[in-house]
């Protein structure tokens, strides 16, 4: 590996449910001029491919119960919206004004079980929120399967969404789903420059590679939810993102 380029793709239009997805990035690879290669990485936003997926509820035909009704009381969110974190989460870990923090279905611990409102265009009179995906890493593998078909080419994709960090200020992209690459690299076993076996090192290839993504991809009104990443090659065993999250049985933090 001698260097890594990240080019995030412009001209990708709006998403909305039922779109192509697959079709939508291929012709706009094309359009940029930038047919994949061998080993690229292709970091695509939560966001559209949740759009894609009509992963879209209406607060407005959400009523809430008592348990979301306390939660809003806590935490000055609308109940509704809670409400919704609710049926999205398997349990809630820490609150605070502002603040609702759950652990999700799929077993990601973030901040309102990573429902959003922003760029979340809708009709007058709806108030629309977009859920996760319901199975991002059978989304990464059917993106990555079509575009592999598309350009005859050996390719991977990742699903960052932005989370933030426990001690640390800030949002940063990590990786939901991860299709044709390590997401986790395991080097325990392995030694280091002076011999000393590595006991505890395990690095997050896909986490590092959504990061890196954001950089170019941007967490505003930039509208390039999609990046090429090239140059970058991990000889491990392929593993998908299920393999970042921390059992919770080695939850130390609790």
């Amino acid at each position: 590996m001698t260097a890594v380029t990240l080019q995030a793709l412009s001209g990708l239009p709006e998403i909305g449910p039922g779109d192509d997805l697959a079709q939508l990035i291929g012709e706009t690879l094309q359009q940029n001029d930038l047919g994949p290669q061998t080993k690229d990485i292709l970091v695509v936003a939560q966001k559209i491919v949740s759009k894609a997926e009509n992963r879209l509820a209406d607060l407005a035909s959400v009523t809430p119960g008592p348990h979301a009704r306390a939660l809003a009381a806590t935490t000055g969110k609308d109940a509704r919206l809670v409400e919704l974190i609710l049926s999205q989460s398997s349990e809630v870990i820490r609150t605070a004004r502002n603040v609702l923090i759950v652990r999700h279905r799929l077993g990601y611990v973030m901040a309102n079980a990573g429902i959003d409102r922003s760029n979340v265009p809708g009709a007058e009179g709806e108030e629309l929120v977009l859920l996760l995906p319901a199975d991002p890493e059978g989304s990464a593998r059917t993106l990555r399967a079509r575009l592999m078909e598309r350009f005859g080419v050996d390719l991977a994709v990742v699903i960052s969404d932005s989370f933030g960090r426990p001690w640390r200020v800030g949002t940063l992209n990590v990786a939901l789903a991860a299709a044709g690459l390590p997401a986790l690299h395991d080097r325990r076993g392995q030694t280091d420059r002076q011999g000393r076996v590595l006991e505890v090192t395990q690095v997050a290839v896909a986490d590092a590679v959504a990061a890196a993504a954001g950089l170019v991809m941007g967490e505003g009104a930039e509208g390039t939810p999609v990046v090429l990443l090239r140059g970058f090659e991990c000889d491990a065993p392929l593993r998908d993102a299920t393999s970042l999250i921390r059992p919770v049985n080695e939850d130390l933090f609790r």
